[in-house]
């Protein structure tokens, strides 16, 4: 990539920047205290989740890895030559991610679990819900206000995924070995997030640019939720 096409993260935001992270910040703890809420993730933090409860969330969220580089490519795609150096960073965000789902298949199979039934598994209705919006917005013209959906959903990688994987471990007595995908993205999402940071002024230009943002940030939010809360009712 050209030093032309690069963004880094900025040391300072400018005004509109800076209540634009602040706003995501709440809209980031709202989804943090929406997941508590959720009875998988609620087992966890109680310590009644079981390896049972560990292959049904990985089922679960296969599917949603796997369209995460279609949507992440889509929205790449739809950015005009106006904005090169915004579609570079994405375009190098859906190389990172586009095979994650491999690492998350070995996981599933060191859990116990059969190949078979974790490749044919379909999306439950709050992925369904996740990806069609996902998509719809990622079809769009110059589709900025994706960096909220970037927010919440690298936030997890960057917040949850490393204590999330060490009380999977202490629960279920593992040794690391089915964890892979949640340590990796624990490890890596950290650096995800400083293009994130580094993107949000260069695509605020405006209050209604930020209100999009926001906004997406909050609906994706409420749509991983339901995603995460639809795995009761979905038989392994």
């Amino acid at each position: 990539m050209s030093e032309a096409l690069q963004i880094e993260r900025p040391d300072v935001l400018t005004e509109l920047g800076q209540e634009t992270l602040r706003r995501l910040m709440r809209s980031w703890f709202d989804f943090e205290r929406r997941l508590s809420r959720v009875n998988i993730i609620n087992r966890l933090d109680v310590g009644s989740f079981t390896i049972e409860d560990y292959r049904s969330l990985l089922l679960n969220l296969r599917p949603q890895v796997i369209e995460g580089g279609r949507w992440i490519s889509r929205c790449a795609s739809s950015f005009d030559r106006e904005h090169a150096d915004v579609r570079s960073v994405v375009i190098g965000h859906a190389k990172d991610e586009h095979r994650d789902y491999e690492v998350l298949e070995q996981d599933y199979v060191a859990a116990g679990g059969k190949i078979d039934v974790i490749q044919q598994q379909p999306r439950n209705p709050g992925t369904e819900a996740l990806h069609a919006f996902l998509m719809y917005r990622a079809s769009q013209p110059n589709p900025a206000d994706l960096l909220g959906a970037m927010w919440i959903i690298e936030g997890l990688g960057e917040k949850m995924a490393n204590d999330w994987a060490d009380r999977i471990d202490e629960l279920t007595n593992g040794n690391g070995s089915y964890t892979k995908f949640m340590r990796y993205h624990g490890d890596n999402d950290d650096s995800h997030m400083d293009k994130l940071y580094g993107l949000i002024d260069r695509v605020c230009n405006d209050v209604q640019a930020a209100d999009d943002i926001v906004r997406t940030a909050d609906v994706v939010g409420r749509l991983y939720t339901m995603q995460l809360e639809e795995i009761d009712y979905v038989d392994e």
